[in-house]
């Protein structure tokens, strides 16, 4: 339990200027994100705001990846969208305080070494999903409502000037770290072309044209919802599918992060901070959230690696809420627009593009079809699970394709097959073709010494192979299983009969019947 508990790395070497604007550069980052989501829920833009602030600030503390942002997220707005039009707000505090509590008992039952079992190619689809998913999100700055309130592409002079200014951001934070890296260059994009559009008194969209970010400190609030069987039948589905994605979300970026770092974070702790802090979001008028991979790159590309930036981050967020809310309401939203377009520039894995054709097909086709899944459903835990078992299916086929069998017959008279590779559910169709039940003498000896028995379908060919021989009046032995072997054959003993030779030190050799 130490490792929940051991919030710093006190001897990591801090750059506290880096720390800091990096922080105060995800905080301007975070704004319209937050705001934008909580909108997608339909939801007030305070909760979004309230939710990137509490989430944010007890991830960057207690979490287990230093340098990840967490807050407000477009996965968990689209899980809860319905049950907020049916229900209303105070059915989505519950609801994310019961998500909370079950990523805290996915974390202390150590359930984050899972993520493990995801297959690279299904990363590369993941990375690439929503890296398409950051830059069409953007598109739509380059639209304005007409008459009827519906959302039209800016033609002429408006789209001229967006285009511009996106452009000017890209460039300073292209060209700024070919210069100097003492700041980092989002901010410096952020700032200059800010400037520009305020000091000129350029008429474009800026933040306070999408909602109003004015608040005070997150009001403690119990969820008004009624304390009964019929309220948790009600949240638990959606609280569950928000746990689940919010864990997958949040330890895929953890990984990410991982590898830009080239260090290792604690996956379980990190499925803890993100359960405390939907708990403590949920009392606090917030809409849950989990790890955000766009504002996580930010960090990390402005130089960030310890936890101050996320600390900073979620304070200054508070800050402009309560006391900088006129000003952070000026910023052009081209500036933010910008940075997001070069963040999902940065996030997508352009390598991927050259190991076509190089790979093996199926996992091409993982990672397509996770990326797709992703770009269109929006649902990542859906799009994660399908590469997922793709890949394992995959793997089950090519491993099914490997068992062999070497037959000789001995001095007695016996004839031994020895098995290579698994035994399993995807191979038991092989398996039984090895054999010529008709064909074979008497005695039969069956050597596992090169493969192992994996499941219940393997100990049923085992069964079924045993009973082809006795129906033709043969005796069939099975030679050099493993300890794990055994004992399956031991524990499916009253559904199964075979006969084992048992050799655990392979110098004695007598038959058990």
């Amino acid at each position: 339990m130490n490792q929940y508990f051991k919030l710093f790395d006190l001897s990591q070497n801090v750059d506290y200027r880096t720390e800091v604007l990096a922080g105060l550069t995800v905080a301007l980052a975070l704004i319209p994100e937050a705001v934008a989501f909580a909108m997608i829920a339909g939801l007030s833009p305070l909760t979004g705001l309230y939710a990137a602030f509490t989430i944010g600030l007890i991830t960057s503390i207690f979490g287990g990846r230093p340098g990840m942002i967490s807050g407000a997220t477009g996965a968990v707005a689209v899980v809860i969208t319905a049950l907020a039009k049916t229900h209303g707000v105070e059915y989505i505090f519950a609801t994310v305080v019961l998500a909370g509590l079950i990523q805290i008992l996915a974390g202390l039952l150590r359930l984050g070494k899972f993520i493990r079992l995801v297959p690279h190619p299904v990363m590369f689809g993941f990375v690439n999903g929503l890296a398409i998913i950051i830059f069409l999100s953007q598109l739509d700055q380059f639209k304005a409502p007409d008459s009827t309130g519906t959302l039209q592409w800016l033609t002429g002079a408006p789209l001229l000037l967006m285009l511009g200014l996106v452009l000017l951001t890209m460039l300073i934070i292209w060209g700024l770290p070919k210069l100097t890296r003492t700041v980092p260059s989002s901010l410096v994009a952020i700032l200059v072309v800010a400037s520009i559009v305020i000091g000129l008194g350029i008429e474009t969209k800026t933040v306070g044209d999408i909602a109003s970010i004015q608040g005070g400190f997150p009001p403690f609030h119990l969820p008004a919802v009624p304390l009964s069987l019929e309220m948790l039948e009600i949240i638990f589905p959606y609280a569950l599918i928000m746990a689940g994605v919010g864990l997958i979300e949040s330890l895929l970026t953890l990984n990410l992060i991982d590898e830009i770092t080239e260090t290792r974070g604690q996956g379980n702790k990190e499925c803890v901070a993100q359960g405390a802090a939907n708990v403590v979001t949920g009392f606090f008028s917030g809409m849950g959230g989990c790890a955000m991979i766009g504002q996580s790159l930010i960090n990390v590309s402005s130089g960030s690696r310890a936890r101050l930036s996320g600390i900073v981050a979620a304070v200054m967020l508070l800050v402009f809420i309560m006391f900088g809310s006129g000003l952070i309401e000026q910023l052009p939203m081209a500036a933010l627009t910008g940075v997001m377009i070069m963040v999902s520039i940065g996030t997508f894995e352009w390598a991927s593009f050259k190991m076509i054709g190089k790979m093996p097909a199926a996992d091409v086709l993982a990672g397509i079809l996770v990326a797709v899944i992703t770009v269109l459903l929006h649902n990542l835990a859906l799009a994660v699970l399908v590469g997922v078992i793709i890949s394992a299916l995959v793997f089950a086929w090519e491993q099914a394709k490997r068992i062999r069998a070497r037959k000789f017959m001995d001095e007695k008279g016996v004839k031994h097959y020895q098995i290579m590779g698994p035994l399993f559910f995807g191979s038991v169709t092989a398996f039984n073709e090895k054999f010529d039940v008709l064909g074979d003498p008497d005695e039969i000896i069956i050597d596992f010494q090169e493969s192992r028995v994996a499941d219940m379908s393997g100990i049923e060919a085992l069964n079924r192979i045993t009973e082809r021989y006795q129906k033709v009046g043969k005796k069939l032995h099975l030679k050099h299983l493993s300890p794990d072997c055994l004992r399956l054959i031991k524990n499916a003993e009253k559904v199964v009969d075979v006969n084992i030779i048992e050799d655990p030190t392979y110098k004695l050799a007598v038959d058990t019947y």
